[in-house]
């Protein structure tokens, strides 16, 4: 196949056959992938394209290099112990520059808004939204707002899009990792995903648990001056967890990976909650905590 193909060319050639879109497609794990890579991939980028799929994407504009990256943010419930769905989206949006090598600077947000939500619940989330952003050190450049009907939306979705500015001398690539290099993972696993599962209120069960949101961007920076070119690939596991990022991970690299269960952070109640509930640790979304791939 050629590489010269263009998006949406007749001889674009789709692998996705499911029938429908289902849950799962949006969960970040192997059905996302076939979603992403049998369908947007060929019709957006062209047949031949090669490149990896990362949280956020270099691009060069009038000769400037910048990061950019999107996201939706969709919880239930929008606040939660530990945070909410404002400071969640600017967090996540600062995490996917920062892990792909770059400081987020601008973000651009839009709120999607179900008619009936209590002012007072919107305030309460831009103002979380203006404390992360604050906290981060980004600037919200501009937005949008969109009202739908009633029953239409849960409450409140918000998107985002941040601009980064890519850190000098950084060369982040699956293809570099080596045999031997070591991962590195910068905290506890599974707090958010159990958290938010807790605070729907569905479950029968009570743990002292707060979601990690935060921005990891202070940790990153700091690996990266102490390791600089030794750093050879990063990704904040969010949806599917830490055993999907190393999937991929082992996957675009073509080695394999090697896991110490009693080597990996985790909190006893994340651990209780997962083993009453039948779920893998390694499969929980993470908000504030990211994986690196670096030299020995």
């Amino acid at each position: 196949m050629s590489g010269e193909t263009t998006p949406g060319a007749g001889a674009a050639k789709i692998r996705f056959r499911e029938p429908q879109i289902e849950m799962a497609h949006g969960a970040g794990g192997k059905a996302s992938r076939r979603l992403i890579e049998g369908l947007f991939v060929p019709l957006l980028y062209g047949q031949g394209s090669s490149e990896f799929l990362g949280d956020a994407a270099h691009v060069a504009i009038a000769g400037a290099a910048v990061a950019v990256t999107t996201d939706a943010f969709v919880v239930k419930p929008l606040s939660f112990p530990g945070g909410s769905i404002g400071e969640l989206a600017i967090n996540g949006t600062v995490n996917d520059l920062a892990v792909s090598g770059a400081q987020a600077e601008i973000i651009v947000v839009t709120f999607v808004l179900e008619s009936g939500l209590p002012t007072e619940i919107l305030e309460a989330e831009v103002r979380a939204m203006a404390g992360a952003a604050a906290r981060a050190g980004v600037r919200i450049a501009s937005g949008d707002t969109k009202v739908v009907e009633h029953g239409k939306c849960d409450q409140m979705y918000i998107t985002t899009t941040g601009l980064g500015r890519i850190l000098p001398g950084l060369q982040l690539d699956p293809r570099a990792v080596k045999c031997g290099d070591k991962i590195i993972l910068s905290g506890p696993i599974g707090d958010h995903g159990i958290t938010i599962l807790l605070a729907r209120g569905e479950l029968d069960l009570e743990a002292d648990l707060r979601s990690d949101t935060r921005s990891v961007f202070p940790m990153v920076e700091a690996m990266l001056n102490a390791g600089g070119a030794g750093v050879r690939w990063m990704r904040d596991p969010t949806r599917g967890g830490v055993a999907t990022s190393l999937n991929e991970l082992a996957r675009d690299c073509g080695f394999g990976v090697v896991l110490f269960e009693d080597a990996l952070p985790m909190r006893d109640e994340v651990r209780g909650a997962c083993e009453l509930l039948g779920l893998d640790p390694l499969h929980i979304a993470n908000e504030g905590q990211f994986l690196a791939v670096v030299a020995p």
